[in-house]
């Protein structure tokens, strides 16, 4: 039997009022979200979000008992997965703005507006955000390898390898343009030139194995690929940790 994966939809919880809410009907029936609730009482709203654990709070700054920007303080402080705040208002003053962003909210749109163009902007926060985890652990698993296998983080070849790593598993076949291609494209980033890239990359690989930490890239591996009588190449090494992380996903 096929085996059916689910796609997971990003929670929405709606904080305003039925009255007139366009947004609120809109979202209840649209099959992009699943729709977990919906108050125009502040205290509510943050019981709801602690216990329902919404990724999007669409939420109006008038409240009864407690008002949006209120609301936001207190989720702050429930050390909870915080959902991704757009505040929907009829106040339009410049400092309401201002105070939503600072406050953390991601977005704050003025009433009326359309909840197709809502939805277009909550995927856009929703994508970003995911792109930005997802470049956070590719540099945390890079990060890791380097220090298990003696790269110096406060050596400038150690960023250079990092951000050749991370261009291999973006761009894979980059790996056989390294000159034409790789190089270049770390030292426009840096500034600095080609061969200075070219060289702390060396530079980095010759530290790590002047340290004898050799058997731990091969226990990473799995595989006794080194010696201590052979270093890699600059392009060896990144395109065997790039492949690793591309398998780990």
């Amino acid at each position: 039997m096929e085996n059916i994966v689910e796609k997971h939809l990003p929670k929405i919880y709606i904080a305003d009022s039925a009255e007139e809410n366009n947004v609120l009907d809109y979202f209840k029936k649209n099959g992009n979200f699943e729709f977990v609730g919906s108050s125009s009482d502040g205290v509510q709203v943050v019981q709801d979000v602690l216990k329902l654990k919404p990724d999007v709070l669409v939420m109006e700054v008038v409240l009864s008992n407690l008002d949006g920007f209120a609301v936001l303080d207190q989720i702050k402080k429930l050390k909870e997965k915080m959902p991704k705040v757009f505040f929907v208002s009829n106040l339009s003053h410049s400092g309401f703005v201002t105070k939503a962003i600072q406050s953390g909210a991601s977005y704050f749109m003025v009433k009326p507006i359309s909840p197709e163009n809502l939805e277009s902007r909550i995927f856009e926060v929703l994508n970003n955000n995911s792109q930005k985890e997802g470049q956070k652990q590719l540099d945390e698993k890079i990060s890791n390898i380097f220090i298990s296998i003696g790269i110096p983080a406060h050596i400038k070849g150690y960023q250079f390898l990092r951000e050749a790593v991370k261009l291999a598993v973006e761009e894979p076949e980059i790996i056989g343009s390294i000159t034409k291609k790789l190089y270049p494209t770390i030292a426009e980033r840096f500034e600095t030139s080609s061969s200075k890239v070219e060289r702390g990359m060396r530079h980095a690989i010759e530290v790590a194995w002047n340290r004898g930490k050799i058997e731990n890239i091969n226990n990473i591996f799995g595989l006794k690929i080194y010696n201590r009588n052979e270093k890699p190449t600059n392009g060896e090494l990144i395109a065997l940790i790039a492949d690793k992380m591309i398998m780990d996903g």
